[in-house]
């Protein structure tokens, strides 16, 4: 299992998380087994936004003499009301349900307290500045939660959540099809079949900005609805053709800032396919050939950082050096952590000898040389 820096937190998280979607509703022989394997294969992070009192229960018994090194992402704001989960943001609720999850789990303390589906800049607005944001700040201060975050699938409030310096933290729905598609406070317009009937080009201004946003900011994103609910695997998705779940991880775990899948399997098999990432080759997790293949998307003149420019002759990192540079473009200035990730670069883009192989190994036609090009100017080397 590779593990990543979760942005400035300084907790560094599997890549492959877990999910509580196959706990509900489970008993406590297989919750207990379920981590078991998960622990066992490196699994270190779970996010937990059911309040399910029995799903609590559970989890707490699966991670007694466990705990020491796990991380738990626990969503604020969800509470369970006449035998189901329901959003909330009354502050009072908010304490009772956290409470109760410290009790049941057995923790003293959570690493990620996560405010639960914020889907529209207005929300986050209120919420930032209001008695919810108080109750996670004092339970921060506290030791009670140690980073402050938020789910949400919406880029106007999450990139708002990361630029205000309130959330270390940002769980988003990070996918190929979504990518594609502007941010709506609507989820379900996601998968809307309307939305996807005209040719699509290029990634969404606001989630490119997003990612973007959260790298140069050490804003750690961990990635939901990583396979579009399951769609994404079969034929019948958006796409019109399935990708496999390495694909679908690669394609997340590239993007900027993203270090980590959660997963929400409902069973060891479907984690094992998850976990079979790690020991996966490259071909296995190429997803460039097939976003080049969608019949109605493309990415043309796009860096998807997919890595297919490589290997460069003079050694340069080509998907890291448009990165810094693509971060640049959106900053208008270089900023410092930018300028510094640039520096640690082995080969600067000013050793660029303009062969054009990578350009000809680009399934999205982008013009690497005169990036390169600008890249030296901008970076000086």
């Amino acid at each position: 299992m590779r593990y990543n820096e979760l942005g400035r937190t300084g907790l560094k998280v599997s890549e492959i998380g877990l999910g509580c979607e196959g706990f509900i509703g489970k008993d406590a022989a297989f919750t207990c087994d379920f981590f078991a394997y998960a622990i066992d294969n490196g699994v270190n992070l779970y996010d937990m936004y059911s309040p399910d009192p029995d799903m609590r229960d559970n989890v707490g018994k699966a991670l007694r003499g466990r705990m020491d090194g796990f991380i738990l992402q626990a969503q604020l704001c969800s509470v369970w009301k006449n035998g189901q989960y329901e959003r909330t943001r009354d502050p009072e609720l908010v304490r009772l349900s956290f409470e109760d999850l410290l009790r049941r789990v057995g923790a003293d303390s959570v690493d990620i307290g996560m405010i639960h589906y914020v889907d529209s800049a207005a929300e986050w607005e209120r919420i930032a500045n209001g008695p919810v944001m108080e109750y996670a700040l004092r339970l921060k201060r506290n030791g009670d939660i140690r980073h402050i975050g938020l789910s949400s699938h919406n880029p106007a409030a999450a990139t708002a959540a990361a630029e205000s310096g309130l959330a270390d933290v940002i769980m988003f729905s990070v996918n190929p099809c979504y990518d594609l598609i502007p941010g709506t406070e609507d989820f379900d317009a996601l998968w809307a079949p309307k939305n996807f009937e005209r040719p699509l080009l290029n990634m969404d201004p606001e989630r490119e900005a997003f990612y973007e946003t959260c790298q140069r900011l050490g804003v750690g994103v961990t990635s939901m609805k990583t396979f579009g609910g399951g769609d994404l695997l079969h034929d019948y998705s958006p796409s019109g053709m399935a990708l496999t779940p390495c694909q679908c991880i690669h394609y997340a775990l590239t993007r900027p800032a993203c270090v980590c899948v959660v997963s929400g399997a409902r069973s060891k098999d479907e984690l094992g396919e998850c976990l079979a990432y790690e020991s996966a080759g490259a071909e296995e997790r190429d997803y460039a050939a097939a976003l080049a293949a969608f019949p109605k998307m493309s990415w043309l003149g796009h860096c998807m950082y997919c890595g297919h420019c490589a290997p460069c002759p003079a050694g340069i990192d080509i998907a890291s050096v448009t990165k810094f540079l693509n971060l640049v473009r959106a900053q208008g200035f270089i900023p410092e952590t930018v300028r510094e990730h640039y520096a640690a670069l082995e080969h600067g883009a000013g050793e660029c000898v303009s062969c054009g192989a990578c350009e000809k190994r680009c399934p999205f036609s982008v013009p690497v040389r005169e990036n390169m090009a600008v890249a030296k100017a901008a970076f000086g080397h």
